[in-house]
């Protein structure tokens, strides 16, 4: 099955996700299908905390991707930030 999951990137103590798809078999951090997205918790400054890329993740959603609890709260963040 394919699911639209985070992968942790970044420092210690400062995390960064990539919002990604990917085989649900596959190790967290192994590979993926495609990036959708970034997620940053603690942003600074200028710094964008979620970019999500709609159109792909509702296309992905379609053809059968099932995203995570914390996916889809971003996604639903990502389209009341859209209007």
């Amino acid at each position: 099955m394919v699911v639209i999951r985070l992968n942790r990137v970044g420092a210690t103590h400062a995390p960064k996700y990539r919002i990604t798809v990917a085989d649900q078999r596959r190790h967290p951090q192994g590979r993926f299908l495609e990036v959708l997205g970034h997620y940053n918790p603690n942003p600074s400054g200028k710094e964008k905390g979620l970019e999500l890329d709609l159109t792909k993740t509702q296309e992905w959603i379609k053809k059968g991707a099932r995203p995570t609890d914390r996916v889809k709260s971003l996604i639903r963040k990502a389209e009341q930030g859209k209007n």
